[in-house]
C-alpha cells in the first residue's frame, strides 16, 4: 500500500486524524509551543494518561514516543515524542530527530492507525534548523512508510509559513 504524504498550514490540534503527533518535553507534563496546545485543546485527559506514564517509566526519553488518549481532540490518540535540543549538530541530533519519526510512526502502526499528523519537531524552543529538520522528517517518514501496513496517510502541519514552504519545497 502506498501511503500519502501531505504537508498543511494549520493547527494541529484541529485535525481529524487517528493520531496527531505532540513535540513534547521529557516529563510529558505540558509545556510551550505545540505541546501545551496540544495539553490545552485536549483537557486534562492527556495529562492524566501522561502521568501514569511517568508513574510507570520516568518520562519519555530523547528520540522515543509514547502514546495516550487525545482528550477532547479530534483525533483518537496523541503520540507524545521528545525531539532534541540543537547543540550545533554534532550531539547525535540527527540520529534523534530521525527517531522521533521512526518511534512515533511505530507506535502509530501498533495500533493499526491509518492516519498520523506530525508538526515541525524540535524546530521552536529546541532551535533545531528548520531546513535540515523538515529533510530529515520527510527522509524518515518515506522509509518507514515503504514497509508499513497500516499507515495510509501522514499530514505535516505547519502553523507558520517558512516550515510549510521548505516541506512543501522538499515534498514536491
Amino acid at each position: 500500500m502506498k501511503a500519502k504524504i501531505e504537508v498543511l498550514k494549520a493547527d494541529i490540534t484541529t485535525l481529524e486524524v487517528d493520531a496527531i503527533v505532540n513535540a513534547a518535553n521529557s516529563s510529558l507534563l505540558g509545556g510551550g509551543g505545540v505541546d501545551g496546545a496540544i495539553h490545552r485543546a485536549g483537557g486534562p485527559a492527556i495529562l492524566d494518561a501522561c502521568r501514569d506514564i511517568r508513574a510507570k517509566q520516568g518520562g519519555c526519553s530523547t528520540g522515543e514516543a509514547v502514546i495516550t488518549t487525545a482528550g477532547n481532540l479530534p483525533a483518537q490518540y496523541v503520540i507524545h515524542t521528545v525531539g532534541p535540543v540543537w547543540n550545533g549538530g554534532d550531539h547525535l541530533e540527527a540520529k534523534l530527530l530521525a527517531n522521533c519519526y521512526t518511534n512515533s510512526l511505530k507506535l502509530a502502526e501498533e495500533k493499526g492507525l491509518k492516519s498520523v499528523a506530525f508538526p515541525n519537531i524540535s524546530t521552536g524552543v529546541y532551535k533545531y534548523p528548520k531546513a535540515p529538520a523538515s529533510a530529515i522528517a520527510l527522509i524518515t517518514t518515506r522509509k518507514f512508510l515503504q514497509t508499513a501496513s497500516s499507515i495510509e496517510s501522514v499530514v505535516f502541519v505547519c502553523f507558520d509559513q517558512l516550515n510549510y514552504d521548505l516541506y512543501w519545497k522538499a515534498l514536491n
